[in-house]
């Protein structure tokens, strides 16, 4: 294990490529979700540490050695950086389970997945490629990309590890000086990947991270002008307010903001191959994933065995601590185990089926039980907003159309899944789906590192993953020469 890479004595911001401590001096306790116990603290920054790394991030890309870096030796170091991910992935995987709640088998899928955005994007950096566009004669025409500059990344508590890797590293890649914000609630694995990039040999302010508060720190960085792009991942509400922010600053942002997603049953699907999935994908991460897919779509014709199957799984599902058998770990906080069991309180609809709490969870965890409701009505509260914890929405629908006009009769459009095994009703389906992307016969894609992801309306706007992240993070220049 890296000593260098994952001791952090004190809580700290990385700015510069130095440990400092908040301006103010303030501090914050970090509670386990496992037992509510502080085990931790780290840096309560405000608007003072987010400018002294903004203006740490403009000198490295302005006049420093980041910004002199051709993509090549940018792509080397995020390798190093990968390497070095792997290399201390079981000590970052516990870190993230105590601090976030998960179970250990997730959290060690979280480091492949965080390592490999910097494998993914480091190979990447030298190959955004521009064009020539053929103009008139006498003129040479060329169109390049280019970063932005300084760009800001606000991160959520839910996958500390992955998201940073998501939303930095196509950032690096195309050669932008770089703040995180990452939240509050979950941040200790973001700090130690922090200090990995510094053992790997990034240079000072290529990578920055202060923690604190989303309503001081995240907003420092969210209106500082300073800043070139941003990229949110979060609340529709904090969303609206980060757009204001850089709309202010005439810049760009990418948001994603959530979803609803439904995974839709048609009466010819295989439906041993599906049920992992279906519970799979509400289940992971204790339902508190933005393309969780909580919203389950069943042609009436297979509505009985499915939800029968249902009722079978979640009955024996048991929130529990992160340990090597758990499937289902605590909610993050205790506000968010009191909005998850208002919404089951309020739910409206019969319950199917109903986990339990184990009995061995540790007192003070913020565990809530799984819970699958149906049949539910396409327009209630329980199938129109979004939870984030582990509670199923089960909506029967007569055919194809209804199946569809379902689907997409939410103010949000993330993820989608169509299981049938008729090609036609695949393809058709599929392109009716008003979201970001869409499974066939499956769910989720274990990380999905090389896909675009993204939504549309309440689920926000901007690509993350795959090689279009690297088109975000950067601006056409177009250069155009008279030669005679």
């Amino acid at each position: 294990m890296s000593k260098t890479g994952l001791t952090l004595p004190e809580p700290l911001n990385l700015i510069n490529n130095e440990w400092v401590p908040a301006q103010s001096g303030k501090v914050m306790e970090v509670l386990s979700p496992i037992d509510g116990k502080p085990f931790s603290e780290i840096a309560d920054s405000d608007a003072a540490d987010i400018d002294a790394a903004v203006s740490a991030a403009r000198a490295a890309f302005d006049d420093g050695e980041w910004g002199r870096l051709s993509a090549a030796e940018r792509g080397r170091l995020m390798l190093k950086l990968s390497a070095l991910i792997s290399e201390n992935a079981e000590a970052l995987a516990q870190l993230e389970s105590r601090d976030n709640g998960k179970p250990i088998k997730q959290a060690r899928a979280d480091m492949a997945v965080t390592a490999r955005y910097f494998e993914y994007y480091g190979g990447a950096a030298d190959k955004v490629h521009g064009e020539i566009i053929p103009f008139m004669t006498g003129y040479n025409v060329e169109v390049q990309r280019e970063p932005h500059g300084v760009t800001g990344h606000i991160i959520p508590w839910n996958y500390p590890a992955q998201m940073f890797g998501r939303s930095v590293a196509p950032a690096l890649a195309m050669g932008n000086a770089t703040v995180l914000k990452p939240a509050e609630d979950a941040c200790l694995t973001a700090l130690r990947i922090g200090a990995l990039s510094v053992e790997a040999g990034f240079p000072p302010g290529a990578i920055n991270i202060v923690t604190g508060r989303g309503e001081t720190a995240g907003k420092a960085l969210s209106e500082h002008r300073g800043i070139d792009f941003i990229s949110f991942t979060g609340s529709p509400e904090v969303g609206v307010m980060i757009q204001v922010a850089a709309a202010k600053n005439f810049i760009g942002c990418t948001l994603e903001l959530g979803g609803k997603s439904p995974q839709i049953v048609f009466d010819d699907a295989d439906l041993d191959a599906a049920m992992p999935f279906l519970v799979n994908a509400l289940i992971q991460n204790g339902g508190q994933t933005c393309s969780a897919g909580t919203r389950v779509l069943i042609q009436k014709g297979v509505y009985d065995e499915v939800v029968s199957r249902l009722k079978e799984k979640f009955e024996t599902i048991e929130a529990s601590d992160s340990g090597e058998d758990a499937v289902l770990g605590p909610l993050i906080s205790a506000r968010q185990k009191k909005r998850v069991e208002t919404y089951i309180k309020e739910a409206g609809a019969p319950v199917i089926a109903r986990g339990s709490v184990a009995a061995n969870a540790p007192d003070g965890g913020y565990y809530v039980a799984p819970v699958v409701f149906g049949p539910c009505e396409p327009g209630s509260r329980i199938a129109q907003e979004e939870v984030f914890g582990p509670v199923m929405a089960v909506i029967p629908f007569e055919d194809e159309a209804e199946a569809i006009r379902i689907a997409n009769g939410t103010e949000y459009g993330l993820v989608a899944s169509v299981w049938s095994r008729d090609g036609g009703r695949q393809q058709r389906v599929a392109k009716a789906m008003r979201c970001g992307q869409v499974f066939v016969n499956g769910y989720g894609a274990g990380g999905g590192v090389e896909l675009p992801f993204g939504g549309i309306r309440k689920s926000g706007h901007g690509r993350e993953k795959g090689f279009v992240a690297l088109h975000e993070f950067s601006h056409i220049k177009t250069i155009v020469t008279h030669h005679g």
